[in-house]
């Protein structure tokens, strides 16, 4: 069985193909790869083959990594703001998708108001991780994963109401709820927990 990494291979061979490609031929045979490609992403990750095709034939242009925002806030004892996902019911850091026409810093700012309903500003790159070296679960994307410490503005006004999330709260490193592992890993949490405490230690980079 190939592995993830050869999969997503092929994935970007046959994209690249279908973009610059001007022979119809050639246009039918990439066609056919990424199809394959699908499939076999299906079994490495768990998915519905329907489902992964269809996600493939969104993607349009040379592959690329996708981003995944997370922000780090802390309070006056230390303890890190983590929010409830409604899809699956366990714990992550706020954040998400990086949105086209917004910012690092923007997309932060407003995720954390909108996963928590808490006011905030962005202070500085935390780290930038590359998903694949890191344990978490076998996912379709490769993904880069930003970092991005935040501090509270104002009163912690508590939980709102949205789509995404169901609670949101503070814990400690060595207290932490279980985890969605897709989203955020404990290790992560810990690791830049510290980075936010020391910034001597600079910006953690895969």
């Amino acid at each position: 069985m190939p592995t993830l990494a050869q999969l997503r291979e092929l994935q970007s061979i046959a994209q690249a193909g279908l973009t610059y490609t001007r022979d119809d031929y050639d246009r039918e045979r990439y066609t056919r790869l990424l199809a394959l490609t699908a499939d076999l992403l299906a079994e490495q990750t768990g998915q519905a083959p329907a489902e992964v095709s269809g996600l493939l034939r969104v993607e349009r242009g040379y592959l690329t990594p996708k981003v995944d925002v997370r922000v780090v806030v802390l309070n006056a004892a230390g303890e890190v703001l983590l929010t409830r996902e409604r899809a699956d019911g366990l714990w992550s850091l706020p954040g998400g998708w990086a949105d086209p026409g917004e910012s690092p810093r923007e997309m932060a700012v407003r995720e954390v108001r909108e996963e928590t309903g808490r006011e905030v500003q962005a202070v500085r790159l935390l780290g930038v991780l590359d998903k694949d070296k890191h344990g978490h679960p076998p996912d379709l994307w490769s993904v880069y994963k930003l970092n991005i410490l935040c501090e509270l503005i104002g009163a912690d006004t508590g939980h709102a109401a949205n789509i995404e999330t169901t609670q949101s709260g503070w814990f400690g490193v060595d207290d932490l709820p279980p985890l969605s592992l897709g989203r955020t890993l404990p290790e992560q949490v810990r690791r830049m927990v510290e980075l936010a405490q020391k910034p001597e230690l600079g910006v953690d980079l895969d």
